[in-house]
């Protein structure tokens, strides 16, 4: 599964491996996106506790079988 996650703030690139894989793109206005491919639910899951541990805002959520830039 293919996920977008925006969160508040700029998380670390070293933090990539830890978060599953999912790249991590700063944005200009002081968040952090997360995207790529998950294996499952379960993953998604592991994701969304890490980011919870870290106190960090999660302020949006996308989900699709592929990339939207895919036809």
């Amino acid at each position: 599964m293919y996920v977008s996650i925006r969160i508040k703030g700029h998380l670390d690139l070293s933090w990539q491996e830890w978060l599953e894989g999912l790249q991590i793109k700063h944005e200009r206005d002081g968040t952090s996106l997360l995207i790529g491919t998950l294996r499952d639910q379960s993953a998604l899951h592991g994701v969304l506790k890490k980011i919870g541990h870290l106190s960090l805002p999660l302020l949006s959520l996308e989900s699709s079988e592929r990339p939207q830039n895919e036809g």
